[in-house]
């Protein structure tokens, strides 16, 4: 690949988000949501503005390219939180689903006693 040491132009530019948007489009990526092939293209032209920002004013390159890496550390973060999340969900469903059949078996005895209760409660009431 040729890499250039002009600046870019506004129509160098206005043809790197038409590029953008035919890949996207070419390689079917969702418009929202969690798409990897969406996130691959937007991270390559993320980095091709990088070069070209770079190329006109290394220090805001430099910039640029810590706020990508720390964006990246951001998002895995949330990836890592959310896979835990739901393993966590998953796991307090299983524990409830298998409670279950006890929580049944004791609603009847509660009911049962409950019933005896309230028949010894008559009782005592008649024989006042």
């Amino acid at each position: 690949r040729h890499v250039s040491n002009t600046p870019s132009s506004r129509e160098e530019v206005s043809n790197l988000k038409k590029l953008l948007d035919d890949r996207l489009t070419a390689r079917q990526a969702r418009e929202n949501g969690i798409c990897p092939i969406r996130e691959e293209l937007h991270n390559q032209c993320f980095d091709e503005l990088i070069r070209e920002v770079a190329i006109d004013c290394p220090e805001r390159g430099m910039l640029l390219v810590r706020v990508r890496d720390e964006l990246k550390m951001t998002i895995s973060a949330y990836q890592t939180l959310y896979n835990s999340s739901v393993t966590f969900g998953m796991r307090k469903q299983m524990q409830s689903e298998l409670g279950t059949p006890q929580l049944e078996e004791d609603i009847v005895a509660l009911t049962a006693k409950k019933t005896l209760f309230k028949d010894k409660l008559i009782e005592l009431g008649k024989k006042r």
